[in-house]
């Protein structure tokens, strides 16, 4: 099992990443493809059509993309990359993770809240815990990740984890297994990337500012 509780995949498509030259499986990379207008834009569904350019997900490799003009390179032809490309990216990542995490909410496949997710972990239905990288280190410390750090998300902060329960904050939250929690431990390991080690990880425990919980 991958960081954040996802399964390894033995048949997992590899890309090349074009800062990095090197290949590796797609869940780690960020698809690009270039629009009508010869702008660069992000494809996290990776459904657009067109040639797609992949880039490793970290805010490091983005940046190295547009300011070496790696794009144009990989494209074979002049393309404008938009301004803060690595922030854009995050926020659809953001609200990718949040949407994804809403819908296994409606489905039964989520749930938030102290005693919610101790009383999963407990009974052994939580597949993912997560916790928000904001939320206090008391609080955090009380719930352990199912099947230790390889298992825990924690790159959400306490209002972005809030947003997929209707709440205005959350700090604890768990994932039943399941196609659409694998699908939600992809995308914030993707998003993990992008938010580098300022103490937003999946699949380990950072400490965090001293709020309430949730």
């Amino acid at each position: 099992m991958t960081r954040g509780g996802r399964d390894k995949l033995r048949e997992d498509p590899e890309r090349k990443c074009i800062v990095s030259g090197e290949s590796q499986p797609k869940a780690g990379l960020i698809r690009f493809v270039i629009g009508p207008d010869q702008m660069v834009v992000p494809d996290l569904l990776g459904k657009l059509p067109g040639r797609g350019i992949y880039v490793s997900a970290t805010t490091a490799a983005l940046d190295r993309a547009v300011k070496k003009n790696l794009f144009s390179r990989a494209a074979r032809q002049p393309v404008t990359a938009p301004e803060g490309l690595s922030a854009l990216v995050e926020d659809l990542l953001v609200r990718r993770v949040v949407d994804l995490l809403s819908m296994a909410r409606k489905a039964g496949s989520a749930v938030c809240g102290f005693e919610k997710v101790k009383d999963w972990l407990v009974k052994g239905q939580a597949k993912v815990l997560i916790q928000a990288n904001d939320g206090s280190e008391r609080g955090r410390e009380k719930l352990r990740p199912p099947n230790g750090e390889e298992s825990l998300i924690s790159c959400l902060s306490a209002g972005e984890l809030g947003l997929a329960f209707g709440r205005e904050r959350a700090i604890h939250a768990a994932l039943a297994a399941g196609g659409l929690s694998n699908r939600v431990v992809e995308e914030a390991a993707r998003l993990a990337g992008l938010r580098g080690a300022d103490g937003q990880q999946v699949g380990e425990l950072i400490a965090g500012k001293d709020t309430k919980d949730a």
